[in-house]
């Protein structure tokens, strides 16, 4: 899934940073991603530590960890994702309101494939409803839906806007593909809740962070995959179809510091990661303050090339270099 912000390039560096701090042996070590976006990082601490504690307020998010993290035994799917591949597509909500000759012309997906969204969002629906399925297929369903539809998305990498036209990426047919999960023995946790609400409540070994860095709204700019996850009747607003949405204290340069901060006070862990760069609302020297006031603090870095999604009708990108900070903070209780 194209992703602002994804931390899939940068799961190696920051494994072996925690290697490095805490040690290889995580066996009985708690390890949370508190915002855990696609959950990169989770999954990759997943099969080698005691537990993992994933949360994302958005739904969508919660909807992939659930699957990816929340789902750790194996289970049957292979008829459920045929029967969804070969049902025949609806006109209802997402064909009407977020595609092509529907009612109110937002060429997010083409026709045919607004039409298979509705029909296979609905059928998930009817079999937990009925029985049919249990909780973890429900998910791992789901999760496979959210991530076929990204795939043939007619936007240019996220869904603040959509094209003018049908690209040819988004004429192809939708089909589900398996979202696989890592088997694991031990349960893992799976949270929708907010990150500052949620540290409260929570406790562990390892903590990582991986705030949103600027303006740009996650709930704003993914808001489709919200939609299809939630598949609610609300009415949707303006030329792109919003939904309504909280916007993030992390997005705003007047209160993200004392959110940090916040969270960082209540956090009931040892070791503190915090994901960052240097086009951040927050300045080094200002997460070197916080920090630095909790305990032992210490920095990592590594440049990597960072895309931008592109403005122009296609999914190309911009790469352009950008340095990561991985903060740490041994905190002092």
């Amino acid at each position: 899934m194209n992703y602002i912000g994804s931390k899939n390039k940068l799961s190696d560096f920051i494994k072996q940073s925690v290697y490095q701090v805490v040690g290889r042996d995580l066996s009985n070590k708690t390890f949370c991603d508190l915002f855990a976006g696609t959950g990169i990082v989770g999954r990759n601490f997943k099969a080698e530590t005691k537990k993992v504690i994933s949360n994302d307020f958005e739904f969508y998010s919660f909807v992939l960890n659930r699957n990816y993290i929340g789902n750790h035994q194996k289970i049957n799917y292979e008829n459920l994702i045929n029967e969804l591949n070969s049902i025949e597509g609806k006109s209802d909500f997402i064909s009407e309101e977020y595609s092509e000759n529907g009612k109110s012309e937002r060429l997010y997906f083409s026709e045919e494939n607004g039409k298979k969204i509705d029909a296979i969002r609905q059928k998930i629906e009817d079999w937990k409803i009925s029985g049919k399925i249990n909780e973890d297929q429900y998910y791992f369903l789901l999760c496979s839906l959210l991530e076929a539809a990204d795939k043939i998305a007619n936007t240019a990498s996220v869904y603040g806007a959509f094209l003018k036209q049908i690209k040819k990426s988004a004429q192809k047919k939708l089909e589900l593909q398996p979202a696989n999960f890592e088997l694991t023995k031990n349960k893992h946790a799976v949270y929708n809740e907010d990150a500052n609400e949620l540290i409260k409540k929570i406790e562990g070994d390892i903590l990582y962070l991986d705030p949103p860095y600027n303006a740009r709204q996650y709930g704003a700019n993914y808001h489709l995959l919200n939609t299809i996850a939630k598949y609610d009747n609300f009415s949707p607003k303006g030329k792109t179809g919003l939904r309504n949405y909280q916007k993030s204290k992390y997005c705003s340069k007047i209160e993200v510091s004392k959110s940090f901060e916040d969270l960082i006070e209540n956090a009931e862990f040892q070791h503190i990661f915090l994901s960052y760069n240097n086009e951040g609302l927050m300045a080094e020297s200002d997460i070197k303050k916080i920090l630095s006031k909790f305990g032992k603090y210490d920095i990592f870095t590594t440049e990597y090339q960072r895309f931008r999604a592109d403005k122009e009708e296609n999914r190309n990108h911009k790469a352009s270099g950008t340095t990561e900070y991985l903060y740490y903070l041994e905190k002092l209780h």
